[in-house]
């Protein structure tokens, strides 16, 4: 039955169809373990706000200036790592690109890497945040901002409490790892500022090779590198 539903609507009335789905049972289970009702409306409102973060309808502001705008160096001892998904929707294959650079604009990492089976553009923005986090953490560094043009990503990232969106296992991951740094911040930047990391993921899943280099990008990358170490004048 519900293959013969997929048969029949076309995509957006399928992701309507089975978020409802999934947010009436999500109910029912509120309703068993924790003593929770919902109404109708609530069940409806909570389905079409989930459906307009999953789809990414961010609102912007000012988009032709944003749009326009450049990668900002991170002030002295700050790290910066940026991040980026790129998914196939035909082959649900996807991909995550991340550079990380410092205060001088000079990259210290540019990492890559293929995933199989995520079934939306959500999950590898996810997952390419988790990504980024864990390799800062990893290199211990202390101070560090990520960024991404996932707004609803960023958002989630930025918000105490447990997430029980379909991302909910990789928010609460990056939460924990950063538990203990005190000088950690996400912060939104648009696809204009985000461009290395774009290319980095764009370019992996079209190639389908990997990559890892220290203090280098692919040689594909190199005049955005360039574009964005020089600094907008003042």
């Amino acid at each position: 039955w519900i293959t013969w539903v997929l048969e029949q609507l076309n995509p957006c009335q399928s992701r309507l169809f089975y978020c409802a789905l999934w947010a009436i049972w999500g109910d029912r289970n509120r309703r068993i373990h924790e003593g929770k009702v919902s109404n109708g409306k609530e069940i409806a409102n909570f389905t079409s706000n989930y459906i307009t973060e999953l789809t990414g309808f961010e609102k912007r502001k000012s988009a032709n200036i944003i749009e326009n705008k450049r990668w900002q160096h991170p002030h002295r001892e700050f790290i910066k790592i940026n991040f980026d998904g790129a998914y196939n929707e035909s082959q649900y294959c996807s991909a995550s690109g991340i550079v990380a650079r410092d205060a001088e604009g000079r990259v210290l990492l540019s990492y890559s890497e293929i995933q199989s089976d995520i079934t939306s553009v959500f999950a590898i923005e996810a997952i390419a945040c988790w990504r980024a986090v864990q390799i800062g953490v990893d290199r211990g560094w202390q101070s560090v901002i990520f960024e991404g043009d996932s707004l609803a990503v960023i958002k989630k990232c930025n918000t105490k409490g447990q997430d029980r969106s379909m991302i909910g296992v990789y928010i609460h991951d990056i939460q924990q790892k950063i538990s203990e740094f005190n000088n950690i911040s996400f912060q939104h930047t648009p696809r204009s500022a985000n461009n290395l990391a774009h290319i980095l993921a764009t370019e992996t899943l079209r190639r389908k090779e990997e990559v890892y280099l220290e203090m280098e990008v692919p040689e594909y990358a190199k005049d955005q590198r360039r574009y964005d170490r020089l600094r907008e004048p003042d």
